[in-house]
């Protein structure tokens, strides 16, 4: 049998596991979509159980074909939608209560609380983050508050907390380790990614019991083995990473400057700053890019809230495509959406407006506007939005040289000569777009000596296809002002 390496890769719309060879080579994948639960307006859940049943289904799917085709697993490497809080009883494993998703913002009025008790500043210092709903912390105290017994049991000790890539170790292992890797605890609000470790100002601030947390290890670490009940082997997990992060590892952004800007649910670009911590002045995150033999390496981050989910939403919501493969073909069939704009804030906004009381709006329409338009929108909604963090990035004196991307939208060409047209610089794709799994396949290699750094990952990249700025400067500005226009209407409507 051939050695391989399994990646687990846990998104918000579904799980995928893929087998990779020794020189990161995909041999085989399985993937399986799950229930989007949306309770009420601006809540958004998972099932904790459809989350384990489709990463078990997807796991037990390629480790069988693997076999078949004479390969063997002998690492795991995880990589996980970050932020979405799970919180489980220790002796049962039993969620007490639906998964929590980052895209989620029913604690809006615990951050403004904190905010007007002037305690941003200090989340902000401590954990590079600012007082949002997307973040862990309020969602943690949310359940805590409001599921019957949960705070009680809580203080007693009895209860979990984790973020996606916990609650799999905790599964995978059959409750034998409780632990997440430092990019995952970036990501929390409890965390101080300055001294590395779990910051007991924050869970003052946000009324967490530290019996909950899970313990912090690199990236690179012992996080257990999958029990043989689960695949009937017994394989190491020795990577995880949440996703951003996995995918600047798989797009080897290892050098201060590097930036890779993932198309996804959402839309989410990392600058690699090197070991210092850049403290954004324009409302990006600072935060944890990974951390290998005990040192941290620091990302600049801006997060877009509605990427792939606004294309999900037209073919959905408006039943204008069938698939969103049909988008390339109608958005370039025109010159331009005749001034139809699309600001999705179907969440509230991301970076570097942070606004979690914003609402969606379709601009601009006219009796001639049809789904063209409107799908020509909804792609140019997330070009436009990567170009205002762009701007932010600019602005605290990072300058984008060229931008390396990857994800599912990645495929559509237009889309990406459209973001080089914007951004005006080149745009790379890589042969692989799904940069997340490869990430944590690479952790894992270095896990079991088949990489011994990170430099020897970066052979695994490979670039499909480059994008060159082609588009006149006038119309350039013409689309970016029609953009400024909307978003200060949406801005002033808070």
């Amino acid at each position: 049998m051939k050695e391989a390496i399994l990646a687990i890769d846990q998104g918000t719309t579904s799980s995928r596991a893929i087998i990779y060879d020794a020189d990161g080579k995909m041999v085989c994948s399985a993937q399986q979509e799950f229930n989007q639960i949306y309770p009420r307006p601006g809540w958004v859940e998972h099932d904790p159980e459809e989350i384990w049943r489709t990463v078990l289904y997807t796991v037990q799917s390629v480790v069988n074909e693997a076999s078949q085709k004479g390969y063997v697993p002998i690492s795991c490497g995880i990589t996980n939608q970050r932020e979405t809080t799970i919180i489980w009883d220790k002796k049962t494993g039993e969620p007490v209560y639906n998964a929590i998703v980052w895209q989620d913002r029913r604690t809006a009025d615990i951050c403004q609380k904190l905010k007007a008790e002037a305690l941003e500043e200090a989340v902000t210092k401590t954990t590079g983050l600012l007082l949002d709903p997307y973040f862990s912390a309020t969602k943690i105290a949310w359940v805590l508050d409001n599921v019957s017994g949960a705070r009680e049991r809580a203080n007693r000790g009895e209860l979990a907390f984790g973020t996606v890539d916990s609650f799999l170790i905790w599964r995978l292992t059959c409750g034998q380790v409780h632990a997440c890797d430092a990019t995952n605890a970036s990501r929390t609000a409890l965390y101080d990614i300055g001294k590395g470790k779990w910051s007991e100002e924050m869970l003052q601030i946000f009324d967490v019991p530290s019996s909950l947390l899970p313990k912090v290890k690199d990236c690179v670490a012992n996080y257990g083995n999958i029990a043989l009940d689960h695949c009937g082997i017994d394989i190491p997990i020795r990577g995880v990473a949440g996703d951003q992060q996995a995918a600047s590892i798989g797009q080897s952004c290892f050098r201060p400057g590097d930036l890779k800007s993932t198309f996804g649910t959402g839309s989410f670009l990392l600058v690699n700053t090197g070991d210092e911590l850049l403290r954004s002045k324009h409302r990006l995150l600072g935060t944890i890019a990974y951390q290998i033999d005990g040192r941290i390496t620091y990302a600049l981050e801006g997060s877009i809230l509605s990427a792939g989910s606004t294309i999900q939403w037209v073919r959905d919501g408006l039943g204008l495509i069938k698939n969103a493969s049909e988008c390339e073909t109608l958005a370039s069939s025109i010159p331009d959406t005749s001034g139809v704009v699309l600001v999705p804030a179907f969440v509230g906004l991301g970076a570097p407006h942070w606004k979690s009381e914003a609402k969606g709006a379709l601009l601009g329409l006219s009796r001639g506007s049809g789904k063209e338009q409107i799908v020509r929108a909804a792609l140019e909604s997330v070009v436009y939005q990567t170009f205002d963090l762009v701007q932010a990035l600019a602005q605290d004196g990072v300058d984008v040289l060229a931008i390396r991307v990857d994800g599912g939208m990645v495929r559509n060409n237009w889309l990406l000569q459209f973001l080089s047209d914007i951004l005006s610089v080149p745009v790379e794709r890589p042969v692989n777009i799904e940069s997340t799994a490869i990430g944590a396949a690479g952790l894992a290699m270095m896990g079991i000596g088949l990489r011994r750094g990170l430099n020897e990952l970066s052979d695994i990249r490979k670039i499909d296809q480059q994008f060159c700025p082609q588009m006149d400067d006038d119309l350039r500005q013409k689309f970016l002002e029609q953009w400024q226009t909307a978003m200060k209407q949406v801005l002033a409507a808070v």
